[in-house]
């Protein structure tokens, strides 16, 4: 695809995942590494970046104007899509995949692969939980829930003490900041942190490394280029689990 301009696509059927999510797939296959995104222009709205859940589909939470509006669209309708850009998780040996939320979509591509041993999910509750019959299919999978519907009755982050991270080459990460820094200290505290792969979701403009805007401090490290996916070691001194940047460029906790 081309970097600069996106490429229309038909929305060719819409999946409510859960009561918030939906899955958006389109008419074309992007090649692609599990962890990419893209750029999706959602016409006379916005664009933005989303993590792609297969080759061919998108995973949305609606959260803001422009996934608003993809909610408000039927199959048939056309949006734009850029990309696929960043680096994408890169595993060898046996992996951990550690997911809250919608943050399982960047991540199901890599438990399709099979790259993916064991699979560690948590949701607020247990219609929010996204993909457990497919990932069950591929692997072993250990749930959580906040309020106890389904699995164990807490942070995902808890299940962590269930497995033996030295089992592990990789650890991959995606979901609320908050928890990723969560799972970061985790792996600081057991001397792993550089086996830890974090997908970040930052604002973006042109996705291409341009413009600056999702520079993250003190580096300048862009998360369209140089990420999305960082590993641990990288973060520990950045932002990271502290603030982000609106469009304006001013700081918010996360």
């Amino acid at each position: 695809m081309d970097e600069q301009m996106p490429i229309g696509v038909t929305i060719q059927e819409i999946i409510q995942e859960t009561p918030s999510i939906r899955t958006f797939v389109f008419d074309r296959e992007i090649v692609m590494r599990p962890g990419q995104f893209v750029m999706v222009w959602v016409p006379g709205v916005d664009e933005i970046p989303m993590g792609l859940s297969s080759p061919s589909s998108i995973t949305v939470q609606e959260v803001g104007d422009a996934t608003g509006a993809l909610f408000a669209m039927l199959e048939g309708d056309r949006i734009g899509i850029r990309g696929p850009y960043g680096n994408g998780f890169a595993v060898t040996g046996r992996t951990l995949a550690i997911a809250g939320g919608v943050g399982v979509s960047p991540l199901l591509p890599l438990a399709v692969a099979g790259r993916v041993d064991t699979f560690l999910l948590g949701a607020r509750t247990a219609s929010e939980l996204l993909f457990v019959d497919r990932i069950e299919e591929m692997t072993t999978l250990l749930v959580a829930t906040d309020d106890g519907t389904a699995g164990h009755h807490g942070f995902v982050t808890d299940l962590v003490s269930r497995v033996d991270l030295a089992d592990f080459s990789h650890i991959c990460v995606c979901g609320p900041e908050g928890m990723m820094m969560a799972v970061l200290g985790i792996l600081d505290l057991e001397g792993c942190a550089g086996r830890g792969q974090f997908s970040l979701n930052r604002y973006m403009k042109c996705g291409v490394g341009l413009c600056g805007s999702c520079c993250i401090d003190p580096d300048g490290l862009r998360v369209c280029r140089d990420g999305p996916v960082f590993s641990g070691d990288m973060l520990l001194r950045s932002e990271f689990g502290r603030y982000a940047r609106d469009a304006s460029g001013r700081r918010y906790g996360v």
